[in-house]
């Protein structure tokens, strides 16, 4: 495809506009580590807020939810629909406590709440383990996505396309630090956002409207169902020249959307008839399920969300604010930003019914991932391609930004001030803050270029979601626990990580090991092993993963000596949870239990984002009566929300306790 003049000025007048921050922001962002990494602890719901929804929409989402969709359905948006269930606990605990503990990383609450040698480990492991191998996956799955997307639109080679991206997003990250971070992130959103509904609405009209579309796809499960069953019966009689025969009706599949009674689905139906269990185990209805039970309480986003969101609730100039800006931040993540998205896939499904074997100029594999950017090609005309390159450009960028910023903060601040050169090596505290942020700044080049490596290394970005969530899919509960019951220790901790991420590096490495011993080629992250006898995807890796994470830190932690009265104390007083802490004084509280109220406030909660996300569903769908009444749950969810949790909040400057 070839950029037209307004194309490249819309591209150009972007970039201008990312350099323009990064260098406004560069002094200011110096000042101090604080300043680097929190924005000075200053800043307003609605820009944390949005800064946190720009974050997680990045360049790899949309080509993930077409990925899903295409091959299996809607419904299969519950591997992250079901994060809303931990992470309500996020919106009415969390940001408020995480605001209360003033810490610099979430890392820095470890030495806080625990003490000793093992919480100094833990404190440095886990700036390890998340500040760069988990940093560096997502980076890389990131970068492979946006390079596909240029790939596929622009038609240049992958390699150019992400050393550009890198150098971009290097330059202004470098500069302005977090400041940089969450201004561009509040045009990235709009941009991004504007991009999406506009591609999809002119996706839509290409296609004749909702109503010839939603039609067409019908036709298409139909037509399906007969040629897969003319293929079933040439296997079973066959005819003259049976290969023949079934090659013809195989080449008629793939001309036809592929679309089954579940594609179009929010929820996937149960099993009909006699079923085994293990067919059970691997249906829709049962990775549903077995996700919303375990997933969102068995992460590392369970006590607020993951250490980027978290970066933002602590950056808040109080309580309320960290409060309505994460509720804010669940709303648009994920009511709003999906449906644009969904719908550009279903029309790819109509546009390019068999992309699996899919190629771009350069003989990379993309496959269904591609139908996003191919939908693009397809429908926009000169300065609307360079508007969605751009909202492409902006959903990368505020992702990789937040993640170099974030990943750099764990280095510098758990890792190398805590262990390596600490504060009293220097003359005056000036030229230690001076010296960190300097560091940053290397650091922030080197997680850079390792993520570009990796990215070429990657082909699937839904499994590799799959591998970043199951190496800490142990440790949620503890991460929860921790604010609220005094026995457990940093061990707890400690091994239900450990042994997460042992789990799930040994399921990879027995996929690994059978699909070479089958004569198979591996890929990362998108081989599944099998475990006595039982093919185990995703969803069934947790029931292996939790259940043995669960029983090993629950007796290390019965096995070891409770954190000491005294950092107990401390911890308490500071943070004031509430919860089972045992023989600790409470009668110093002087903050608001941010349990008070909770039930209620939760249950609000989920009214309010399900509700919206599934009345937008309906409504996109053309349901209007469901649509309408799943509005109204919305509607009496967010009453309750505002009269019973925000509006008796204090807006004081800050309401947390003292350091």
């Amino acid at each position: 495809m070839h950029l037209s003049f307004w194309d490249w000025l819309i591209i150009a007048a972007y970039i201008a506009f990312s350099l323009a921050v990064g260098i406004f922001y560069a002094r200011r962002a110096s000042r101090s580590s604080e300043e680097y990494y929190l924005a000075g602890r200053s800043l307003p719901w609605w820009i944390l807020g949005t800064s946190m929804v720009a974050t997680t929409f990045a360049a790899d989402t949309p080509l993930a939810i077409t990925e899903y969709l295409r091959e299996d359905g809607i419904w299969k948006n519950w591997f992250w629909w079901s994060w809303l269930l931990s992470g309500l606990l996020g919106v009415f605990l969390f940001s408020r406590l995480w605001r209360r503990a003033r810490v610099l990383t979430d890392n820095e609450l470890l030495e806080l709440r625990y003490s000793g040698k093992p919480a100094a480990f833990l404190r440095g492991y886990k700036a390890i383990h998340f500040g760069v191998v988990f940093n560096l996956i997502v980076m890389g799955w990131v970068m492979e996505s946006m390079s596909s997307v240029l790939a596929v639109t622009l038609e240049v080679k992958k390699d150019h396309a992400l050393i550009a991206l890198a150098a971009i997003a290097l330059v202004y990250c470098l500069l302005s630090g977090y400041w940089g971070v969450v201004v561009t992130d509040l045009v990235q959103f709009v941009i991004a956002m504007a991009g999406a509904i506009i591609l999809a609405i002119l996706a839509v009209h290409h296609t004749g409207g909702m109503a010839a579309l939603l039609e067409r796809l019908d036709q298409a499960k139909t037509e399906r169902a007969v040629v897969v069953e003319q293929i079933e019966e040439a296997l079973r009689l066959p005819g003259p020249d049976p290969a023949a025969s079934v090659a013809a009706l195989e080449a008629r599949l793939r001309e036809i959307p592929p679309v089954t009674d579940v594609t179009l689905s929010f929820l996937p139906r149960p099993p009909q008839g006699d079923v085994s269990w293990s067919e059970f185990l691997l249906s829709p209805f049962a990775y549903c399920i077995i996700l919303l039970l375990f997933m969102p309480w068995n992460s590392h986003q369970s006590d607020g969300g993951g250490g980027y969101i978290i970066q933002r609730m602590s950056s808040a100039k109080n309580e309320k604010h960290a409060l309505m800006g994460t509720l804010w931040y669940s709303l648009a993540q994920y009511a709003l930003r999906v449906w644009p998205w969904v719908i550009v896939a279903m029309v790819s499904l109509v546009l390019y019914p068999d992309l699996a074997d899919f190629k771009d100029v350069a003989d990379n594999s993309v496959g269904d991932k591609a139908g996003y950017p191919l939908v693009m090609k397809q429908v926009l005309g000169p300065g609307l391609i360079g508007l969605l390159v751009v909202s492409f450009l902006a959903a990368f960028m505020s992702t990789i930004d937040t993640h170099l910023n974030w990943g750099s903060s764990y280095l510098v601040n758990d890792f190398y001030r805590r262990f390596l050169r600490k504060d009293g090596s220097f003359p005056s505290r000036d030229s230690a803050e001076r010296h960190y942020v300097l560091v940053g700044r290397i650091a922030t080049v080197l997680l850079m270029v390792a993520a570009a490596f990796l990215s070429t290394q990657m082909n699937s970005i839904s499994k590799a979601w799959n591998f970043v969530w199951g190496m800490s899919a142990g440790v949620g509960l503890v991460l929860i626990l921790r604010w609220f019951w005094w026995r457990i220790n940093a061990w707890s901790e400690i091994v239900a990580l450990a042994v997460s991420f042992l789990t799930t590096l040994f399921l990879q490495v027995l996929a690994w090991r059978q699909t070479v011993e089958g004569g198979g080629s591996y890929v990362l992250f998108e081989s599944e092993p099998v475990l006595f006898g039982l093919l185990l995807p995703f969803h069934l890796q947790l029931l292996v993963i939790i259940p043995v994470s669960a029983v090993s830190w629950l007796l290390v932690t019965w096995s070891t000596a409770p954190v000491s009265h005294a950092r107990l104390q401390m911890f308490y007083d500071r943070v004031q949870p509430g919860g089972w802490w045992g023989s600790i004084d409470r009668s110093r509280s002087t903050l608001e239990p941010v349990s008070r109220g909770i039930l209620g406030n939760y249950l609000a909660g989920l009214a309010f984002i399900y509700g919206c996300t599934f009345s937008i569903g309906c409504f996109v769908f053309l349901r209007w009566v469901p649509g309408i009444l799943l509005a109204l749950v919305a509607f009496a969810g967010w009453i309750w929300i505002w009269k019973r949790c925000i509006q008796p909040m204090p807006d004081s400057p800050s309401n947390s306790s003292p350091s």
